[in-house]
């Protein structure tokens, strides 16, 4: 039986799923028929880099789920919800990650001048606010202790390019955060980060 029924009307998503229990690459039908919409929404909520991953993910974890489906004609609400869930738990995981990276920053080189030092939220919203190739070189340097060189070798860049992006990324973070960096560091120290 084909992806059209006896009368040759399309299939609804429902019978297009029943029919994917037997025969799984049947699930492909459903792709084909929303995917556009998830990721148009994804795009609009999180953007285009993002929601390419998230609407992959989507399909992925219906296909997982499509035995626990439940009799609607289309799948289109049950897809969304769980496009919706998948982008909350990708902010989540984010937001933690630049909450541990502001935490390494500011506990390992100081991110509070004098008074109180700014929440880890303001710091994890500033660093998610950096563009997404300054973001990549401050984590690998802050968090993962790389030096230029070897950040350089992982991103695929040159080191004049690494320099430049970490420049803007802590220019960036000093105009995100009110300018709250501690006074410069001895030449000497700076020598020890940039090696």
């Amino acid at each position: 039986m084909g992806i059209r029924s006896v009368r040759g009307a399309e299939r609804s998503d429902a019978a297009v799923i029943a029919a994917s229990l037997g025969d799984p690459q049947t699930f492909a039908v459903l792709f084909d028929r929303h995917f556009d919409a998830v990721f148009g929404y994804l795009a609009r909520r999180i953007g285009v880099d993002r929601a390419e991953d998230v609407a992959a993910a989507t399909f992925a974890v219906a296909f997982e789920r499509r035995g626990t489906f439940r009799d609607r004609e289309t799948a289109r609400p049950w897809l969304f919800g769980i496009a919706t869930n998948l982008m909350h738990n990708d902010r989540r995981a984010q937001q933690r990650a630049l909450s541990a990276l502001a935490e390494l920053i500011a506990g390992g080189a100081g991110i509070a001048a004098q008074g109180p030092r700014p929440g880890e939220s303001v710091v994890a919203e500033a660093l998610a606010r950096l563009d997404p190739d300054q973001r990549d070189v401050v984590v690998l340097h802050a968090w993962e202790g790389f030096s230029y060189r070897e950040i350089a070798s992982a991103l695929g860049v040159p080191v004049g390019t690494v320099r430049s992006r970490l420049s803007r990324a802590r220019a960036q973070l000093r105009l995100l955060l009110g300018d709250q960096q501690p006074a410069r560091r001895s030449r000497s120290s700076e020598r020890e980060v940039t090696e």
